[in-house]
């Protein structure tokens, strides 16, 4: 019979291999975005729309980081109920 896999160990293995297929995919696309024209770039910049662009990249990146943190600590307070159940 096996033996339940902590949620700790679960979450441990999906982050690692979250982090590998994001390290691959970077790696797998930098040849590509190197190669690309910038365009579309200069214009911004020319414009200086660029500051917009890069406001809105950083906007929702802090959303994302939140998310992430916020969701982290949940799983944290559910793993605290789960050991407490446990005793």
């Amino acid at each position: 019979m096996k033996t339940p896999v902590s949620l700790d160990v679960r979450m441990n293995h999906f982050t690692t291999l979250l982090f590998r297929f994001l390290f691959l995919l970077t790696i797998l696309l930098s040849p590509i975005i190197s190669d690309a024209q910038v365009e579309m770039a200069d214009n911004f910049r020319g414009e200086g729309k660029i500051y917009v662009v890069i406001a809105i990249i950083l906007v929702i990146l802090t959303g994302f980081f939140y998310l992430l943190f916020k969701v982290d600590k949940k799983s944290k307070q559910l793993e605290k109920e789960i050991r407490q159940d446990k005793r």
